[in-house]
């Protein structure tokens, strides 16, 4: 199989803050199956392996409504050693912060980019990803209490229900969290086909982030197929930091999304996303397609702190939180 290594040194800690975990060797085996982002059609998600984890030192918090500090403490030295990490490695290094009461919820995006910028190839992510990258992909998702994302993302990638799998029960119980994620679809028109398993049969409900302003009859729609609709801002739209606020009133303060690009501009407009995990695929595709993030551009850039860079074959999986 492949192997992977860290890359980089270590981000030196602002005066008072804790940088986080330190980057460490990089997932070496691919999962089973060929596996895909939300983006492959079939809806499958990768199949890590087992001895899934979080070991003595991990910080994934805890308990809904409780703030979040600027990051876990600080991690293994690193290893530069090339072999296979472990699923109890890949979730103790993507931890959430644990919670210290300064923020309610912990926002964290995941994407993908090639080289020159596409964050989609022929309108899905999954032929700019490979197996490492949903390894990491599927991590990300099991340390979650919920995943959101744009309607038009759930519509071209395809996305259904997330699954519970063994490898993740034991964590999940631990750290207080239900056998899956749950999926939360924001939509300003709740067009959306109610047919598809993702509303008919998930493990727990899947949650619509509308706007006051919703069609009653989508609404009614939408909870005759067993979804919940949940009320995020005053007119057509969803406000972005009203939605994470009435997502942690659900309990779900660990928050995951997965875009498309204009859901996250708009997080990244609003101010409301804490930590970005960007995997960066070693392609060239040239073309026209969406940046990781849309839409109307913030008045002064915002800054970034790298807290780590793996690498495995040539792709690179960054972790980037608030400065």
């Amino acid at each position: 199989g492949p192997t992977g290594r860290a890359v980089g040194p270590t981000p030196r800690p602002a005066a008072g803050r804790d940088p986080g975990p330190k980057p460490v060797s990089s997932p070496r085996s691919a999962p089973t199956g060929t596996g895909s982002r939300p983006g492959s059609g079939s809806g499958s998600e990768s199949e890590p392996g087992s001895g899934f984890g979080f070991d003595s030192g991990s910080d994934s918090g805890s308990g809904a409504g409780s703030g979040y500090g600027s990051g876990p403490g600080p991690g293994p030295e690193p290893d530069t050693t090339d072999r296979e990490w472990s699923l109890a490695e890949l979730a103790a290094a993507y931890a959430y912060p644990a919670p210290d009461g300064r923020r309610q919820t912990w926002l964290r995006a995941n994407m993908v980019s090639t080289l020159d910028g596409a964050a989609q190839h022929d309108g899905r992510s999954q032929p700019i990803s490979s197996a490492a990258d949903m390894r990491v992909f599927g991590t990300l998702r099991a340390l979650a209490d919920v995943v959101i994302a744009g309607a038009e993302t759930v519509r071209q990638e395809g996305y259904r229900p997330a699954r519970a799998r063994a490898e993740f029960a034991e964590a999940r119980r631990a750290a207080g969290q239900g056998p899956v994620p749950a999926v939360a679809v924001v939509s300003a028109s709740l067009e959306l086909d109610f047919s598809l398993p993702l509303f008919t049969a998930p493990a727990v409900p899947t949650l619509i982030l509308t706007g006051a302003a919703a069609a009653p009859d989508r609404i009614a729609a939408a909870e005759r197929a067993g979804a919940r609709v949940v009320t995020a801002g005053d007119g057509v739209g969803v406000d972005p930091a009203r939605a994470l606020r009435e997502l942690a009133g659900l309990g779900h303060t660990r928050l995951l999304t997965e875009g498309g690009p204009r859901l996250l501009g708009q997080f990244v407009t609003a101010g409301v996303l804490d930590e970005l995990c960007l995997t960066v695929s070693p392609m060239l595709t040239a073309g026209d397609a969406q940046r990781i993030a849309g839409g109307p551009s913030v008045e002064v850039p915002r800054r970034f702190a790298l807290v780590s860079l793996l690498e495995e074959e040539g792709f690179l999986f960054s972790r980037y939180r608030r400065d």
